[in-house]
């Protein structure tokens, strides 16, 4: 530990990648029983070259007190036993870095190649269109059931590209149907004006109160229909993935966890309740007037719309929200809401 190897407590994290991932042109020596192919960030075909090799941690250890060359524990002579343990504060100060009161302003951060910043997340519109993408009767979804580890896991710290592996093992379609409604809404957004949505739109405005409505006054966004979605893992990814893509809404009978409801809403997804499934359903358009006043306004139930060859109701909830939680829905995420206040 005073060589800087980090000892790990046991914890859920090598089987998705969360190790540590060695620099670029670097090498690791690691203990770790999910020595997986790409494990530890390493695309050769992309540029980046990290490599590892899998020790005994008596080696590692033999290694770092070696400055690092490759040393077998048998080759030190040294007698493993049992020792007291003291604090000391050296191997803290080794594995973190603290620039409390030392700004390096001029000192840019260096990303590898596979390491990219995300995308910029859009505040919540006053109203919104959502579109069904993927509709989920299972009884429960995992959360590695809407982002697989293993081979993504590669892609951690690549917001665009893991999200391409969304939904992969539960709905192939499911990444080609969010991205036909993401560029739906930049057609909006840079120059289509709301052509894509010319007949639905002529159906919002038959909506009491929406004759008014035009393109500029709405968002457009996809969603997910799950009926109990989000057991097993915390990984956020379950949903950072979704919002890469343009998801803004889950619609669910219930969600498994509360983590997976708390990711979902840190990441500017709306965490519907509803009661009835069957008014939705893949290619279905629902529209939300005054969403944002009504997260605002702690409303208990919220009015949606389904367009389809009728225009039908939809009564949706958010269940039990903080004020911060409300906030965050509104400013897009919890990046924005950082960045916000």
């Amino acid at each position: 530990m005073k060589a800087g190897v980090l000892v790990r407590e046991a914890f859920c994290g090598p089987c998705f990648g969360a190790g540590d991932t060695p620099a670029n042109n670097e090498l690791s020596i690691r203990h770790v029983t999910r020595n997986f192919p790409n494990r530890e960030g390493s695309k050769p075909g992309d540029g980046q070259i990290a490599s590892v090799a899998l020790m005994d941690a008596r080696s590692i250890a033999a290694t770092a007190v070696n400055g690092g060359k490759i040393t077998a524990a048998t080759e030190t002579g040294v007698k493993f036993g049992k020792y007291k343990f003291f604090f000391d504060r050296s191997i803290y100060d080794k594995r973190v870095c603290n620039g409390t009161g030392k700004p390096l302003p001029e000192t840019e951060l260096t990303f590898g190649p596979n390491i990219k910043d995300w995308p910029k997340m859009p505040a919540l519109p006053e109203n919104i269109l959502i579109k069904v993408v993927c509709f989920i009767t299972d009884p429960v979804t995992t959360t590695d059931e809407l982002i697989p580890s293993g081979e993504t896991s590669s892609y951690r710290s690549n917001p665009l590209k893991l999200a391409e592996f969304t939904l992969s093992r539960k709905d192939p379609d499911y990444v080609r149907r969010a991205k036909e409604v993401q560029q739906i809404e930049e057609n909006r957004l840079y120059g289509g004006g709301g052509t894509d949505v010319r007949e639905i739109l002529i159906k919002i405005k038959n909506i009491d109160g929406c004759s008014g409505i035009t393109p500029d006054s709405f968002g457009i966004g996809s969603a997910i229909f799950a009926r109990k979605p989000g057991d097993g893992s915390a990984r956020e990814q379950a949903a950072s993935c979704q919002r890469v893509l343009g998801a803004c809404a889950n619609f669910a009978l219930e969600y498994a966890t509360k983590r997976y409801r708390s990711n979902l809403i840190n990441w500017g997804i709306l965490p519907f309740l509803i009661s009835d499934e069957s008014a939705l359903s893949v290619d279905r358009w629902i529209f939300f007037p005054g969403i944002k006043t009504a997260v605002k306004e702690k409303a208990a139930a919220i009015q949606g719309y389904v367009l389809g060859d009728k225009i039908t109701e939809i009564k949706a909830s958010l269940g039990e929200l903080t004020d911060a939680e409300r906030q965050i829905l509104v400013d897009g995420c919890l990046i924005n809401y950082y960045a916000h206040s």
